[in-house]
């Protein structure tokens, strides 16, 4: 009989609960000893959100040892489908109406598969290393992948799931801005002009209803800006490089406002955005689950017709169509020359 080797365990899997309790609510840890302490409701989402983070940067490991976690418990997390395949990602997961929190490597096909989740963006924010010789200094930094789609689309997925499913387009819109600015302090300075170009230069609620959900804090009025510290912890331990965020926060002001599309509202320029991460840059073509746009820009299911008429009229699209069969969105995006 063959012995076999034992291989190392490669527990990349964090869950917290939240409980009922006489005084409000109960966080509990299933991977820390002591993992019971008492939060308000009203900060119970960041506090879940940041517990969580400390044990990802806590329980670093290798893209090489990293192991999709859902394989490893007979993938129960979702439906059955083909099996595992795709690089492994931070899925954050939510169960039991928001009492339950998850935290894990997954692939890419379970991602998928997995209802009410988010990918985390998967790129640790680090000190841009210091260049010794001045032609090392002149000589021009190169992006680092992903890209600007990529990344846009990646952080809407994962606002969708960090923040509170009643929060409005225009909320959501000024939160990818900011998780796409902020610095290595996690304080972000949003200029007025950003402001003006996201319709939101004399919008206040935008910014209570984000303070509301404990995602951030706004500081002092600063001159033609405003200043805020963001509170999910999440954001600091997994962004990417700043100046290609900055990039990819561009890139999504500039697809946010196609030919009409900013005097519709603040839930068309976010459909806009969404619609243009998730459409192929040659072609046009796109394609996305009806059920994974609705969650993620916090549409109505019955309301999404008609934002995608309403983007239709603005010339934003040649066509779309929801698929009968599979109940998939398809659409294909007009050339920008031709808007």
């Amino acid at each position: 009989m063959r012995l076999r080797t034992p291989c190392p365990a490669t527990p990349r899997t964090w869950t917290v609960e939240l409980r009922s309790h006489p005084g409000g609510l109960v966080l509990v840890c299933r991977q820390c000893p002591h993992g019971i302490r008492q939060v308000t409701a009203a900060a119970a989402r960041s506090a879940v959100l940041a517990h969580l983070a400390r044990h990802a940067r806590a329980d670093l490991l290798p893209p090489h040892l990293r192991i999709c976690q859902c394989h490893e418990r007979g993938c129960r997390w979702h439906p059955r489908h083909r099996g595992c395949a795709g690089p492994i990602r931070l899925l954050l997961a939510g169960e039991c109406g928001g009492r339950v929190w998850r935290l894990a490597d997954v692939c890419t096909a379970c991602a998928a598969a997995t209802a009410q989740a988010a990918l985390v963006p998967d790129t640790v924010l680090a000190a841009a290393p210091q260049l010794s010789s001045p032609a090392a200094r002149r000589r021009p930094r190169r992006p680092r992948e992903p890209g600007e789609r990529t990344r846009v689309r990646e952080m809407l997925s994962y606002l969708g799931a960090a923040l509170p499913a009643s929060t409005s387009a225009a909320a959501r819109l000024l939160a990818l801005q900011c998780a796409l600015r902020m610095n290595g302090q996690a304080q972000v300075r949003l200029p007025t002009g950003v402001l003006r170009s996201l319709r939101l230069a004399d919008s206040p609620a935008s910014w209570r209803e984000l303070e509301h959900a404990r995602w951030l804090r706004t500081a002092s009025p600063a001159a033609n800006a405003v200043v805020a510290e963001l509170l999910d912890a999440t954001l600091l331990s997994q962004a990417p490089a700043r100046p290609d965020r900055l990039q990819a926060a561009d890139w999504a002001l500039r697809v946010g406002r196609p030919a009409r599309a900013g005097a519709i509202g603040s839930l068309t320029q976010l459909a806009s955005v969404y619609l243009a991460a998730h459409s192929a840059p040659e072609t046009g073509h796109g394609l996305c689950e009806y059920d994974r746009m609705t969650h993620d820009c916090a549409i109505d299911h019955t309301d999404l017709p008609d934002v995608l008429d309403q983007l239709a009229g603005a010339g934003l699209f040649a066509s779309w169509q929801v698929c009968p069969d599979s109940g998939d969105l398809q659409w294909t995006m007009r050339p920008r020359s031709a808007r």
